[in-house]
């Protein structure tokens, strides 16, 4: 009987790129406004920055089929979207600069609310034999 099938194959490599793209965008823009404005939103900055580690540590999972760190990392992305998202919506004021999965990630286009959700679902179908 056949194991689980690779996370990097077929859609899977899209949905390693799609990671791998955020994982630069969230991270290229956490440094840029720790390094330049840290002072105005230290919170806000400082989530862009956690925001953008977890998404190159799921790329990495997923690029290598390391099936449970790949479901730790999306479960975390999950949750801080949704922390983090529901967070700015009820305290503005917390958030006097958008991160990364403020509004849930509406400044991507909700992709981060709706990448830990295809991540998961990914890996619970190609975990099946």
């Amino acid at each position: 009987m056949p194991g689980p099938r690779p996370t990097n194959a077929g859609p899977g490599r899209v949905l390693v790129a799609v990671y791998g793209l955020f994982a630069l965008a969230a991270t290229a823009r956490a440094a840029v406004q720790i390094a330049t404005k840290f002072h105005e939103a230290p919170l806000a900055y400082l989530l862009s920055a956690l925001a953008g580690v977890v998404y190159i540590l799921a790329t990495v999972a997923l690029a290598r089929s390391d099936r449970r760190f790949a479901v730790l990392c999306c479960s975390v992305e999950l949750v801080g979207v949704l922390a983090v998202g529901t967070a700015s919506v009820i305290d503005r004021g917390a958030f006097p600069d958008a991160t990364v999965w403020s509004g849930y990630g509406q400044g991507y286009g909700f992709v981060p609310l709706v990448l830990p959700v295809l991540g998961l679902l990914w890996l619970r179908r190609t975990g099946r034999a």
